[in-house]
């Protein structure tokens, strides 16, 4: 049984990971600093696939504390490297929090196990304002929008680099769009800290109460109904994806470096998620117009055609089960505070 290490692997992705790892008859190894998580989330792991996977707290940004980690785990088979911080607006107003702790936790991954498969968590904000619709994999690279973007970027290309120079490095870089939703059985979902950053958490933290009126940030941008557009993906088919790349990697199929876009192929529009989310689950929500925010890209979607026919991987679930599930996550929440 092949064992894969899963940094941040009780945050939001990572945990849905865990669990399609576990259901694809992996051993898993979680590490996490638990700044941005829960340490509960590894009973309701427990709950869902019926095992306590093996925890390690680290911090990846302490060289010493990862080479000790790698001495003490040399067994690993694969990682896939989730954790970093992932807020946009906060990358704004926090540059160097953004650049110290995405940079230094691959590095250090990267210096520990030097000759070992690697899935890396990216994202489609590597094409920063894109020139043409939906983006492939061919896209260019834009100047980021943001410093978060920005460690994407270049953490691609020390990743491109470092395997072209390292026999024994592959890697796969897997380019998201924007994940929402949560587990089925309702057990884990996304957890922010403090106030969401992102859409759908907002959205039903201000359905169940917790929050004010929800902001959408501009009615003015060249989209159908002037809200920004993304692509939303559900993350249970998102982890899928990710087992499909640790396959990928395990058959040989990968020499160096490769990349793929994740996603629906579809955009939708702020508006349209709050509607969505309405109608999926009855619940009228409050919002209201504000500014633009700083860093935001005005429409992107994806072209998912590679990740179809070369990864084996498309998805399955729809934007009202997105909506669905978030919901009664948010209900699980409430009920279960953690």
């Amino acid at each position: 049984m092949a064992k894969i290490l899963v940094t941040g692997g009780i945050g939001y992705i990572g945990s849905h990971t865990v669990v399609e790892l576990h259901n694809a008859g992996y051993e898993v190894l979680i590490v996490d600093n638990l700044s941005n998580s829960s340490i509960k989330i590894l009973d309701q792991l427990h709950k869902i696939t019926g095992k306590y996977h093996e925890f390690v707290e680290l911090d990846l940004q302490d060289t010493f504390a990862v080479n000790n980690f790698a001495e003490q785990h040399s067994d690993i088979d694969g990682i896939i490297h989730f954790a970093a911080y992932k807020a946009v607006g906060e990358s704004v107003r926090e540059p160097l929090k953004y650049y110290k702790n995405n940079f230094y936790s691959l590095i250090n991954l990267l210096t520990a196990y030097p000759k070992t498969n690697f899935v890396f968590s990216s994202s489609c904000t590597v094409y920063g304002q894109p020139d043409h619709l939906p983006v492939t994999e061919d896209s260019p690279v834009k100047k980021a929008e943001s410093p978060y973007g920005n460690t994407k970027q270049i953490a691609e290309e020390i990743l491109e680099e470092t395997a072209k120079v390292t026999p024994g490095l592959n890697v796969i870089a897997l380019r998201y769009f924007n994940p929402v939703g949560a587990h089925k059985t309702a057990l884990i979902g996304e957890l922010p800290n403090g106030v969401p950053q992102n859409l759908v958490p907002f959205i039903t933290q201000s359905a169940i109460g917790k929050r004010g009126a929800i902001q959408v940030f501009g009615d003015d941008y060249d989209t159908p109904d002037g809200s920004a557009v993304r692509d939303y993906i559900h993350v249970v088919d998102l982890a899928k994806a990710h087992v499909a790349a640790v396959k990928r990697l395990e058959d040989g199929k990968v020499n160096g470096y490769d990349v793929f876009n994740l996603g629906t192929g579809k955009g939708s529009s702020v508006l349209e998620i709050i509607h969505a989310f309405e109608q999926s689950t009855g619940e009228k929500l409050d919002y209201q117009i504000a500014p633009r925010r700083e860093g935001d890209v005005e429409k992107t979607y994806g072209d998912v055609t590679k990740s179809k026919n070369v990864l084996g991987w498309q998805t399955e679930l729809d934007l009202n089960e997105m909506m669905r599930s978030a919901w009664e996550w948010e209900k699980y929440l409430r009920d279960n505070p953690f």
